[in-house]
């Protein structure tokens, strides 16, 4: 990877089909669970449930029920202590998103605006 914050999108197929979605942060990933998959389309959202930190070492790891989806780099562009405003750098392209802390869990929502290709 590099000097850039990384994150990593699994593509996990038990207990049942969902993402996971993590982010680096102060050295682990904090890390959430989006049961309805991804990626939401513009006008709608996902629910993303909050999980435990994962270490770094689980960027690039996969078993018999975990590929990776997706992996790159993310950039923070305006978050706050309710909502976290990202980019994410993928393999393929660049989409930006809010998580938005509901006070119970988060939802998950590609925003209107997104990055120029």
């Amino acid at each position: 990877m590099t000097d850039r914050p990384a994150f990593v999108l699994h593509d996990h197929r038990k207990p049942r089909p969902h993402f996971d979605l993590r982010l680096e942060m102060e050295g682990v990933l904090r890390s959430w669970a989006v049961p309805r998959g991804l990626p939401p389309t513009a006008r709608d959202q996902r629910l993303a449930i909050a999980v435990p930190d994962h270490d770094l070492d689980h960027l690039t790891y996969t078993d018999a029920d975990k590929s990776i989806a997706d992996i790159g780099w993310w950039e923070d562009v305006g978050s706050n202590e309710r909502r976290l405003l990202f980019v994410l750098h993928g393999r393929e392209d660049s989409v930006r998103y809010a998580l938005i802390d509901t006070g119970e869990d988060w939802l998950l929502k590609r925003t209107r605006e997104q990055p120029r290709p």
